[in-house]
Parts: C-alpha cells; structure tokens; sequence
C-alpha cells in the first residue's frame, strides 16, 4: 500500500509526491555502529532500512544472514532513487568525501560522530548541505545518555547552589581497541572517539557561556601514535572550571560525574547510574569536632555533622535514543529544526582542536 505525504520542505529534495510511509535509509559501513543503527531504525514506523553497503566480505555476509540488501558500491547505492538518507558509519576518514558525494547525489545524509577530522572538513560539508539543499546532520547519540541528563537536571534545578566545578570522566582499562581507532590518519585516539561526546555534553550544560581557556593533556601509555587518553580543563567566562578526562589505563575508575556547588556535591559512580547528592541543610556548624590523623588534628578536614547536611536519591531522567530518528523524520516532514545543530557541532570541533594545540604547545589556549 502507498500513501501520499508531504513531501520535504528541503530544496531539491521533494521529487517523488506518492512514497511509502517509511524513509528508505541506506547504511555506508556495517560494523558495530552501523548494525546498532539497523537495529534502532527496525523499531520506528517512520524509517526503514533500505540496504547496506561495506567493503568488508564478513559484514555483507552477516547482512545477507539479516536479509538486509546489499549495494555492490557507494555508487550503486546513490543510484537507488527509492533511497531518502544515507547514514554514514564508516572510519573517520571517509566521512567527508561520502557525505559530499551523498549529498550532491540527492540524498540527506547522517554522519556517526567525530563529523569530520577537522573544522574546515565541516565547514566544506556545511557549504555543500547549504549549496544541494540536503538536510545533514551528526549522530550525537551521548545527548540522550541518562548520566548526562541526570547531572544536567542536577545543576539547572540548583539544588547544588552555584556550580563552580564539573568532573566529567571515562574510564577503561584495556587500551584502545584493535582496529582504525588506533590510526592517526584514520581519526584515531581517544579525544576524536570520546571527546567529541563528552565534549558535547559540557557545552549543552553551560549553554551560552562562553569557554574562554584551555589546557589539556594527552597520554600515550598504549599506544604511541595516538592519543589513548586526555585532560583538558576548561575555564568559562562565569569562573565554573570543566574537568574533561578519557583514559583506557585506568585499573580503578574515578567517577563518571562529580560536580560541586557551594551549597552541596552530586556524584554518580558509573554507567549504572549508581550516585547521589549531599547538600548542606543551613544548620550551624560552630562546634566543629576534630578529626584526629595519624600525625595531627584538623578541623578544616572533619566530616560535617548529619544534621548539618542531607543526602538525596539523584532525579533520575530517562531518555529514549530513537528520539534522534523521530526529529530526522519530523525535520524532513518540516514539521520540526533538527536538534543537533551545526554550530554546536563545530563548536566541539574547534575545541577537540584547541585540546591538541594546547598538548602539543603545553600553553593554555584562548578559545572563545
């Protein structure tokens, strides 16, 4: 059956009157990222998979086991005129020449993150989407994680009082994996792969404040062509301080998230989203009692008293990713602007740039 809808608002890109309900997605790299999204994509009415294309005989054979179709080149699947999207999940290197020839084929596009390997790569995509009229946009999926939201809530509720610092760390402790991820020339390293999310996550909790400093470290302790970790400290124009760390030799892991305010701390632990918040309950404290240590007495380092403060479950906030895929169809059905703006994507980009020139010069960088 076939039913008429309207067709996209998007210049160029609104041929066909009569279409199936779905848009036709085409998939560019089927590892683990482009079977992820098959997989979400099979649980949403308005988008379906169209076919795949891949270099890598194992992963057409493993989609032919899926039944999924498989195109015999890029070139092929861009003929396809039942095609809507073509969603890119291939090494990093290859995201800009496929989202050009994509776009100038007539087709939207999606791009797993890092976007590009560089700002003037997104900004030559950018001038193509604004010259074909496609709509492109970039797989930041780690909005929707539910740590980041939580902490996000944590902090606009104020519940923690004014924010003056945020921790925000990854940590494993296996190395980088065993594939392009460890290639300098095709993206690799840790601030490209989890910098760009957490990154991300910093700038849409402070908004429109302006980031002002940084300075940042790399390690290399696995692996000595890219970066396997990172530290950058931010500093913005409100004097709240950005703690951003990845690292792959970390036996003990600190944190996910800890942020600090004046009036209380909210913690959470890991990915099961294991944390709370302490906050200071406004009572007096002016009979301190000591703590004693091994060579002395401190009351500056004495724990409070419990009446004096309260410890609280987090506000938890859940979050579904395919929302991602319901503002893409809202987006092309011109009933919505896409959540993931390129400004906000170039912002992380100049900053994951800004991070290599401060480890490489070991001076703070002036960004914004």
């Amino acid at each position: 059956m076939r039913i008429e809808v309207r067709s996209s608002g998007l210049k160029g890109h609104g041929r066909r009157q009569m279409r199936d309900l779905k848009y036709r997605i085409g998939i560019v790299g089927f590892g683990g990222m482009g079977n992820w999204h098959r997989e979400i994509i099979e649980t949403i009415d308005g988008v379906e998979v169209a076919g795949i294309y891949d270099i890598d005989e194992a992963r057409i054979s493993y989609a032919k086991e899926c039944k999924i179709h498989t195109y015999n080149s890029l070139e092929d699947m861009l003929e396809d005129s039942s095609l809507d999207l073509v969603l890119i999940a291939t090494p990093n290197q290859d995201h800009n020449p496929i989202a050009i020839q994509a776009m100038r084929a007539g087709k939207h596009v999606i791009c797993e993150k890092p976007v590009t390997m560089n700002a003037d790569e997104l900004d030559q995509l950018m001038k193509v989407a604004e010259e074909t009229g496609a709509f492109f946009t970039v797989h930041q999926n780690r909005r929707w994680d539910e740590d980041f939201l939580t902490i996000k809530e944590v902090i606009e509720s104020k519940r923690l009082g004014e924010v003056f610092r945020i921790e925000s760390r990854v940590h494993g402790s296996r190395g980088i994996p065993g594939d392009w991820r460890q290639e300098k020339e095709c993206g690799g390293g840790m601030v490209l792969d989890w910098g760009v999310h957490l990154l991300d996550q910093i700038f849409l909790i402070m908004g429109d404040k302006k980031l002002e400093k940084v300075y940042a470290t790399l390690t290399n302790i696995t692996n000595q062509v890219v970066d396997d970790g990172f530290t950058a400290h931010l500093i913005f124009e409100t004097g709240l301080e950005a703690v951003v760390e990845v690292g792959t030799s970390n036996f003990i892991s600190l944190p996910r998230w800890y942020v600090l305010g004046q009036d209380g701390t909210a913690i959470i632990e890991g990915w099961n989203m294991d944390g709370k918040v302490v906050r200071a309950v406004g009572k007096s404290e002016d009979d301190i009692v000591p703590v004693r240590t091994a060579a002395g007495i401190t009351k500056t380092m004495a724990p409070r008293r419990d009446d004096t403060i309260c410890s609280e479950e987090l506000p938890l906030v859940k979050s579904d990713v395919r929302d991602f895929y319901f503002n893409v169809i809202d987006v092309l059905n011109g009933k919505d602007e896409s959540k993931i703006k390129l400004d906000e994507v170039m912002r992380v980009m100049r900053l994951m740039e800004a991070i290599f020139e401060s480890a490489n010069s070991k001076t703070v960088i002036d960004f914004e």
